[in-house]
């Protein structure tokens, strides 16, 4: 079995076939994909007109809580819903990977997720989509699955208008429509045949990614399930700081060449959540102090849902309302700084130079230790410094901010999640 990586490389050498500047430019090769930031120079993707610090900073932050309210959402219902359960997820993706479909190959951009199953791509003809689409007719291995594959049970509200195998998902304000559709799926070098994906026909409101989607969940739809051979249920990553502008961190794909040392904390299985990552969290420690948090606020609870979860897609980690305010106060209690503004939804913000304490997730098996720059948010211009947590409804959502630096490995067939610190910036 080889090790297949992903490479997370400086957004100034990485170029899309879009026709972006040759500066960009390099291939992928042997098993090596590039990984890189949605909000990178070579990302098209980029906002049209540059953002301000502060601009970009409550953008982000609105996306984050439509995801997180999505996420919290799932633990107040109380009716089994079908497997896929991330479907539904304002997607603000942070980290997009190279895939080629199809044959002849056609390149796409795919927003890596944990926390979702399908895969999805905008088609063409898709009324709505607002990105680059897959032509599906110039594919000569693509085929539209029908209402009889085992597949169309798979996915959400599936319907069967014609010979094809349609479905319906909602994106916050959002709906998007497509048609269950299988072809050849290359990550590199690895060829993947028969993946099954979303072929997008039609999208309406403006929550839709333009760019595809690779759900990294642990449904059967997913990378994990569709490529179990291939990669035995495992991969990892590391994830730079996306203010870096120097990206070098990577995903790999499949147990050989993990970290040999690393601390691991259990999986724990959740039947009405069986796509979401949870662990279990059991205290927080700010400076040397554990933080007197009421354990239901990080209990584990599978008949409803709530606990603690790790998702890529989700940038800022935020805690229950009563261990969020925990930590929060803690926090501020060290930092000694009476003037405590806001900036959004972060209610914890500096204008003058702060002390940082650092804040411990304290796992069962496991403790990961935050630095400062993966709990502080700066503006280079305003001097405006915030810790960057917030409050969730009934979930606590450990984000990719929290993980930047961190080799984070998912051993899916041990039902564990390991974390170690890496440089990836």
């Amino acid at each position: 079995m080889k090790t297949h990586f992903v490479t997370l490389i400086s957004p100034l050498i990485f170029c899309l076939v879009q026709g972006l500047s040759p500066q960009c430019a390099t291939q992928d090769h042997g098993s090596n994909l590039q990984v890189f930031h949605v909000y990178s120079p070579c990302s098209p993707f980029n906002p049209a007109k540059p953002l301000s610090w502060e601009e970009d900073v409550l953008q982000t932050l609105a996306k984050d809580q439509a995801r997180v309210r999505y996420l919290s959402s799932l633990v107040a219902k109380k009716s089994v819903v079908p497997i896929a359960s991330g479907r539904q997820i304002v997607q603000s993706p942070t980290y997009i990977v190279r895939a080629n479909i199809g044959s002849p190959p056609q390149t796409m951009l795919l927003a890596m997720d944990t926390s979702s199953d399908a895969a999805w791509v905008p088609c063409t003809g898709c009324i709505g989509c607002s990105s680059t689409a897959f032509d599906s007719v110039k594919s000569t291995t693509f085929k539209t699955l029908g209402c009889q594959a085992a597949q169309c049970k798979q996915v959400p509200n599936p319907t069967c208008g014609g010979s094809a195998c349609t479905f319906n998902m909602t994106y916050g304000g959002s709906t998007i429509a497509g048609n269950l559709s299988q072809d050849t799926v290359t990550l590199a070098t690895d060829p993947i045949p028969n993946y099954t994906f979303g072929c997008l026909q039609k999208t309406a409101g403006n929550s839709v990614p333009p760019q595809g989607l690779l759900g990294l969940g642990r449904g059967p739809l997913s990378l994990l399930s569709q490529s179990q051979n291939l990669y035995l249920s495992t991969f990892s990553y590391c994830l730079p700081n996306f203010r870096s502008l120097n990206f070098s961190g990577s995903l790999k794909l499949g147990p050989n060449g993990q970290p040999l040392r690393i601390k691991y904390t259990p999986l724990l299985k959740n039947p009405r959540r069986p796509s979401l990552y949870y662990v279990n969290l059991v205290s927080i420690r700010v400076g040397r102090k554990i933080v007197d948090i009421p354990p239901n606020a990080l209990a584990f609870n599978p008949s409803t849902g709530a606990g603690t979860i790790i998702d890529s897609g989700t940038v800022f980690t935020r805690l229950v309302q009563p261990a969020y305010v925990a930590v929060r106060d803690e926090f501020r209690r060290r930092v000694r700084v009476a003037n405590v503004t806001s900036l959004g939804g972060f209610d914890t913000c500096y204008m003058v130079p702060i002390i940082v304490p650092t804040i411990t997730l304290m796992f069962s098996g496991m403790n990961v230790t935050l630095p400062q720059e993966n709990l502080l948010i700066h503006s280079t211009a305003g001097g405006i410094t915030c810790l960057a947590m917030a409050s969730a409804p009934a979930l606590n959502v450990i984000g990719n901010m929290q993980q930047q630096n961190h080799r984070v490995l998912f051993d899916v067939p041990n039902s564990r999640v390991g974390f170690a610190r890496e440089q990836c910036s």
